[in-house]
């Protein structure tokens, strides 16, 4: 049942950190499912969808309504080199009407067989939802039916979303795997340097920057589960020498389960930073040599971490005078907690704080030896909080995902992307040179200077215009004479006919809406003097003086000056956070 299957799933003994605990504290697991509408960050529907989507040669099929496939689908940034029916968007997509009949297990039995008749996949993965999980459908027996049927594999998958969190669905994915897929291929191409990794999922192509000097080492990756996978090699992943973990978080319970069945040991690693990738690399090596590979991998392996990094020290040192010193906050979780902080402190850049949330015991005991006596941890942040921190300069720049992007940018803080929605693979050295390169563009981008510079306005919306003036003198003005009565040229009107307002006017023909003023400091060479014989100080008087203003801004800020509140009061925010302070609510929001 369900309930056996999650309390199995969250006895995780494949850390330190619960071997350690005693055999009750075990099997309680480091994390509990959340309460039925609680799934903070996603939930275990959307976590089993995430770990098993990028198969890329099999259908997806969601089995409930229609909104649970419609805010699943393409929810990550996964790449493929193949077939990209993955990307196709497949549901039963329940109604009331199917539900109260009970036609539902019937709908799915003919989805599948519209699939496997008109796509043909490698296989479909059928997907349990809260809805179907709760009507009681036996998705088990009727994959297993169409399976026979129509002779290809139809894998059940219990992720419905009340059962837990997002990482909790990435386990039940990887049971998934381990109970109807890995172990039924039997390759005949075995060779001693096959390779496993778990949890790469290619986002923007990262898994493409690593498999190259994987290749160069004559290491043959059998299986990337899930990144650009096919449903052969994932069948075929217990032949393989060892396992490489990426995001423990997510899939170390399957490496356990494997090593438990087939005796493939596991270790693992991080290709975020030039470091971290070539102590990966080196355990690789040692790892496949103690398991029967050539005993000269260690040493080619040597020589191309060598190599390497002498490329990479040389197109990062451009970089390290730029961003030695500035100060980063990371907010992001999992694998990326620790091993981004790794390689941004590998040019000099100092990590002003880093979130721990879905990251392991490991995780943050990795990040406390980093951070030496420092670690600078938080679970979790709230709005108010992070727009604060940076409000106030104590960060230069913020990575973390698109959900928080908008409290940086309100903080006029530059933001770069470091979760599955970017478009850059950071992983491995080229990938490390991207993210220094795309850091480095961030922090330097000149719109950060322009928001920053103060509001040409005053508190009445009125805008600041100052006159330079020069002393007169007897030498002649390098300006050109204007002529005032002549209108001007084309292309070139005043600011209340930008608005709309008015007729075309020459520069002082009309004292309401004066003409755009000089910079409020001449350029080298240049001088403000007299214009058409008017002295600068008859100039200046005229524009000082008190003129009837009846545009439509003044119009405007008149009629509603009485009900105008000026939300920067610290009054008036007392009182608004008085107000709102029952209800929970946030006055800075959600940014």
């Amino acid at each position: 049942m369900l309930k056996d299957r999650v309390k199995a799933l969250f006895e995780e003994p494949g850390c330190a950190h619960n071997t350690a605990k005693s055999e009750a504290a075990r099997k309680a697991g480091c994390s509990k499912p959340l309460t039925p509408g609680a799934a903070a960050g996603g939930c275990a529907f959307d976590g089993a969808k995430i770990a098993l989507q990028p198969v890329t040669d099999a259908a997806h099929l969601v089995h409930g309504p229609l909104a649970c496939e419609g805010n699943s689908w393409d929810n990550r940034g996964s790449a493929s080199s193949g077939s990209d029916l993955w990307r196709r968007s497949f549901t039963t997509d329940l109604t009331e009407l199917d539900i109260v009949a009970g036609h539902s297990e019937k709908k799915l039995y003919r989805a599948i067989r519209e699939i496997a008749q008109r796509f043909e996949p490698a296989a479909i993965f059928v997907y349990a939802t809260c809805v179907t999980a709760l009507i009681g459908d036996d998705i088990d027996a009727v994959c297993r039916h169409a399976a026979e049927r129509y002779g290809l594999p139809v894998v059940p998958v219990h992720g419905a979303g009340f059962v837990g969190s997002k990482n909790f669905g990435n386990k039940l994915a990887g049971q998934a795997l381990l109970d109807h897929v890995i172990g039924t291929v039997e390759p005949d191409d075995v060779g001693p340097t096959d390779l496993v990794i778990l949890g790469e999922f290619n986002l923007a192509g990262e898994f493409w920057q690593v498999k190259p000097l994987l290749d160069r080492l004559g290491i043959r990756v059998r299986a990337c589960v899930p990144g650009d996978a096919r449903y052969a090699d994932i069948a075929a992943a217990h032949t393989a020498r060892a396992t490489l973990v990426v995001c423990s978080t997510a899939l170390v319970g399957l490496a356990r389960r494997m090593r438990e069945r087939w005796g493939i040991p596991y270790i693992e690693g991080s290709f975020y930073g030039v470091l971290d990738t070539s102590e990966t690399l080196r355990q690789i090596a040692r790892l496949l040599v103690a398991r029967g590979a050539p005993a000269d991998l260690v040493t080619r392996t040597e020589a191309l971490v060598t190599a390497e990094e002498t490329r990479a020290a040389a197109r990062l040192a451009p970089y390290r005078t730029r961003l030695a010193g500035k100060r980063v906050l990371l907010n992001t979780g999992g694998v990326k907690s620790w091993s981004v902080v790794s390689a941004l402190m590998e040019i000099g850049m100092e990590v002003v704080g880093t979130a721990t949330k879905k990251s392991t015991p490991e995780d943050k005991q990795r990040i406390a030896i980093l951070m030496r006596d420092d670690p600078h941890m938080f679970e979790s942040m709230a709005p108010r909080d992070l727009y604060r921190m940076l409000a106030d300069g104590e960060a230069d720049i913020m990575l973390s995902g698109g959900r928080t992007q908008f409290i940086a940018l309100k903080a006029k803080t530059p933001w770069l992307d470091i979760n599955q929605e970017r478009i850059h693979p950071y992983a491995g050295y080229d990938g490390m040179i991207e993210l220094v390169r795309q850091i480095d563009l961030a922090l330097h981008n000149p719109v950060w200077a322009q928001v920053r510079t103060p509001a040409p306005w005053d508190a009445d919306g009125r805008l600041i215009e100052e006159v330079a003036s020069l002393p007169a003198t007897g030498a002649p003005s390098p300006l050109p004479v204007t002529d005032l009565s002549s209108p001007l040229p084309t292309g070139e009107r005043s600011r209340a006919q930008h608005a709309g307002e008015g007729k075309p006017t020459s520069a002082i023909a009309d004292p309401h809406h004066p003409a755009p003023s000089a910079p409020t400091s001449p350029r080298q060479g240049e001088a403000t003097e007299s214009v058409a014989g008017v002295a600068p100080e008859s100039l200046l008087a005229e524009m000082a003086s008190p003129q009837p203003d009846d545009s439509f801004a003044a119009r405007h800020r008149k009629k509603f000056a009485a009900t105008r509140v000026d939300a920067s009061d610290p009054d008036y925010l007392a009182r608004h956070r008085k107000k709102f302070a029952a209800s929970g609510a946030d006055d800075m929001g959600e940014c």
